[in-house]
């Protein structure tokens, strides 16, 4: 199972919005075939690993599966009825889909063919793997990370919003590796108009590149931003405005609607959105007013924090405005996940409890 896992971590950056899957075929103690989920629309990893095989000589194997076969007709056919249909003794499989569509029915249609099942090995594993996915499946929203790079004393930019750069090109680097493997990534209109950033991946090789959310309640960006410039890109505003939409769609971007009673976008159903859209993980890489309310409303399910050996100062800008704390019982208390240093730089992940 554990190289079944290495398998599956091989479609990181590309089968959105399926999960990452890898499958190993055993027989008397040696692998004799493997495969992995490339990209949607190919084949999953069982018939990967099938193939790798050929027919009539997979009769009697055991095949260790990162996520239960699932049972239902999508882009391709079920991957249950493969495995019966090419004689497998025994399936084990690291966790059962939270896809509703299969959730136990692809184990259940194995042991009714006879065929015995295990489910539970190396489960933690395989949850972190597709963490976005089971949060889609489950919550009907992605995984939602926060990145921040700041000073040592927590501050993002100087007052004047200078922020570049406040970590080195190997934390940047690794950074990347998180944007690599967003479906989406957010950021506020604020961080558009003081950074201009493009919001790409590019110091990872990937095939694709994330969807750029722009989240801008007044509809305030320039049609000459660099994030207009790269692709397809969404933007959430609170209230219509025909022409300037027009405009932006003429660019590739697409203007979506989504107003809370305060006349600002309501966070929580832009994420209900991109679920919606098939997004398993988001990174957030935004200002302490978006940070803020993020964290406010319970959105946040993890923090990417990079940490540099500086110190800017009071009047520097914080990570995230979510209000003024009188007591430490209403702290935002996190679970360290991962904690090392990157060259001269820290890198801290951590979850929120």
């Amino acid at each position: 199972m554990a190289r079944a896992l290495q398998l599956a971590a091989r479609g990181l950056y590309t089968t959105t919005p399926n999960p990452r899957v890898g499958c190993v075929l055993v027989r008397d103690g040696i692998i004799i075939g493997e495969g992995w989920h490339e990209k949607a629309g190919g084949p999953h990893a069982e018939v990967a690993a099938l193939q790798k095989v050929g027919s009539g000589d997979t009769a009697g194997c055991t095949a260790y599966v990162t996520l239960e076969p699932c049972s239902h007709h999508g882009r391709t056919p079920p991957c249950a009825n493969a495995l019966i249909a090419a004689g497998v003794e025994r399936v084990v499989a690291a966790m059962e889909d939270p896809n509703p569509l299969v959730a136990g029915q692809g184990l259940e249609r194995l042991r009714a063919a006879g065929i015995e099942v295990a489910c539970g090995l190396l489960a933690d594993e395989a949850r972190e793997l597709n963490i976005g996915f089971v949060s889609r499946m489950t919550r009907g929203r992605p995984w939602l990370r926060l990145k921040v790079a700041t000073s040592l004393d927590g501050k993002t930019a100087l007052a004047n919003g200078v922020s570049q750069w406040i970590t080195g090109a190997d934390a940047r680097r690794h950074a990347h590796a998180w944007r690599a493997r967003s479906c989406a990534l957010i950021t506020g209109i604020g961080t558009v108009r003081d950074d201009d950033p493009r919001l790409t991946v590019r110091d990872i090789a990937t095939p694709r590149q994330p969807l750029r959310v722009v989240v801008d309640s007044r509809l305030e960006i320039s049609p000459a931003a660099a994030i207009l410039q790269s692709g397809h890109c969404l933007i959430a505003c609170a209230s219509e405005n025909a022409e300037k939409a027009a405009r932006l769609a003429a660019l590739g971007a697409e203007v979506i609607v989504l107003a809370n009673a305060q006349g600002q976008v309501d966070l929580a159903a832009l994420l209900q959105e991109l679920g919606r859209r098939g997004i398993n993980e988001v990174m957030v890489e935004a200002g302490l007013k978006l940070n803020g309310s993020l964290l406010r409303e319970g959105l946040v399910d993890e923090l990417l924090i990079y940490q540099a050996p500086l110190l800017l100062g009071d009047s520097a800008r914080g990570m995230a405005d979510f209000g003024h704390l009188t007591e430490l019982a209403a702290a935002k208390r996190l679970q360290i996940v991962e904690c090392r240093s990157i060259s001269a730089d820290f890198f801290i992940r951590a979850r929120i409890e």
